[in-house]
């Protein structure tokens, strides 16, 4: 009787580890920066979305509490890998921590797909497409739309997030390059809020005081530009000091409603995901997938903000 009953929970154990690895043979594992942001949370819309659209695959959605918190995703990375999950994708916080556990997944012929920041020169070879806003472009976009409310001449202060992020290197290199061109205007910063709405309130709250002359402010991503939208109304500068931000949730639709930020720049946040999963589907079924798509940015004022193109990225 006990032989029996070890061996049905044998067979049963059997059963479950098969089915289990079974699971993950077709999960689609997509790893973000962190899951408390409405950001990621819109990625994780267009992921879900297209996991719906591939038959036969699963979608598991994970992140860090917080960006800077870059150990913890690259052992997400590594937990993914050794569950032999179908595909990854992923949106790395840091351009060299993630390179070796992509190694082990490009060593595990386990497709990658990156969105939204790039990895080192180093990792290169270990993912197979990259999705992501041109964010030298939409730097030196979001500079052209602050010079044209600060004109030429002036102080700006730029307010950042984590210092070293492939996006950030873009975003706020094209920025500064943009305005060294084109302007004469003085940068105060970059100040690095590790993508923390409080610490850039802060920030923001001390540059202002420290700078009564300043002109105009950049704000490079969601949680740093509501701190610094939050830091100026409550200073009593909104309208006073020319602000951009980046990203396009809620809390920044109402500061461009209000005049708080002169605009927003809103990249496609919802294609991320939704190209992300796709194209690791189409790795797995062997087709061609590009090296590089543009997923977008849009400049959203408080003159378009109603338009199809803006309520295209708002989220």
């Amino acid at each position: 009787m006990q032989t029996k009953f070890l061996t049905t929970c044998l067979v049963s154990a059997i059963a479950l580890l098969a089915a289990s690895a079974n699971a993950a043979d077709k999960e689609i594992a997509v790893i973000v920066k962190t899951v408390n942001s409405t950001f990621w949370q819109n990625v994780q819309k267009g992921a879900t979305d297209a996991q719906k659209e591939a038959a036969g695959y699963s979608m598991t959605f994970q992140g860090p509490a917080a960006e800077s918190a870059i150990a913890d995703q690259v052992n997400m990375v590594e937990n993914a890998v050794n569950r032999k999950v179908a595909g990854i994708v992923l949106a790395p916080s840091d351009p060299d921590a993630l390179v070796p556990p992509l190694k082990k997944a490009w060593e595990a012929k386990i497709p990658v797909v990156l969105i939204d920041s790039m990895l080192s020169e180093a990792g290169k070879r270990y993912y197979q497409s990259f999705l992501a806003t041109d964010n030298e472009k939409a730097g030196e976009l979001s500079a052209k739309a602050l010079i044209a409310k600060t004109g030429t001449t002036g102080k700006i202060a730029i307010m950042s997030y984590v210092a070293g992020a492939g996006s950030e290197i873009g975003r706020v290199g094209g920025f500064t390059k943009y305005i060294k061109a084109n302007s004469q205007l003085q940068i105060v910063g970059p100040f690095y809020s590790q993508s923390q709405m409080a610490t850039a309130l802060n920030q923001t709250t001390d540059v202002l005081a420290a700078n009564p002359d300043l002109k105009g402010i950049f704000g490079a991503n969601e949680p740093t530009a509501i701190g610094m939208g939050r830091a100026l109304a409550q200073s009593g500068k909104a309208g006073k000091v020319a602000a951009v931000g980046f990203d396009g949730n809620q809390d920044l639709q109402g500061f461009v409603k209000d005049g708080t930020l002169e605009a927003i720049a809103v990249q496609g946040s919802y294609q991320m995901g939704y190209l992300g999963v796709q194209s690791v589907v189409k790795l797995l079924a062997k087709q061609p997938v590009p090296e590089f798509l543009d997923t977008g940015v849009v400049i959203v004022t408080k003159g378009n903000i109603d338009g199809t193109d803006a309520k295209n990225v708002l989220y």
